[in-house]
């Protein structure tokens, strides 16, 4: 295994419950495979579980109650698609609410350790076009979360509102 295989695989190892989660929540109801395929996008394509380690992992969380498979046929082939029970949407806001907070924490550390890494001289100078392009994509991405994250915050301390959490 390359050691750029290795660090993406142990980036999504341990969230890997929240991401499954997430992708059941998004799209309302899916297949293991398409889990597998989106899981496989957001790791850049380097990473994706084995059918065998998701699908044992999905068959946990109907245990826990935090997903509900339905079954269906396509003529004799048999497929599952899960949702979210209201257990799991409950579970899924504590855990959205825990990583934004651990997100906005995270994204200051990565900077800090960007400009440590340059003074250190081990910045990366040869960025692919595409790559660039991306990653601006996702900046102004994050820039528009957290400046609507920001005027929501605002307007309720405005209005008077008791403020217990970051709101998601």
């Amino acid at each position: 295994m390359l050691p750029e295989e290795r660090i993406v695989r142990d980036m999504f190892t341990v969230p890997i419950k929240n991401m499954i989660l997430l992708i059941i929540g998004l799209r309302g109801e899916t297949h293991g495979y398409e889990i597998l395929k989106e899981i496989e996008k957001i790791a850049w394509g380097i990473w994706k579980p084995s059918h065998g380690n998701l699908y044992t992992m999905l068959n946990k969380m109907v245990e826990e109650g935090l997903i509900e498979p339905k079954e269906e046929y396509q003529g004799k082939r048999r497929r599952v698609k899960y949702r979210l029970t209201e257990k799991g949407w409950r579970w899924l806001q504590e855990a959205n609410e825990l990583a934004l907070k651990s997100l906005y924490v995270a994204i200051e550390y990565h900077e800090r350790m960007r400009k440590k890494l340059q003074e250190k001289g081990y910045s990366r100078q040869e960025f692919e076009r595409e790559a660039i392009k991306e990653y601006l994509k996702i900046l102004d991405g994050i820039i528009q979360i957290l400046q609507t994250k920001r005027e929501q915050l605002e307007k309720m301390l405005e209005e008077g509102e008791e403020v217990t959490g970051t709101g998601s």
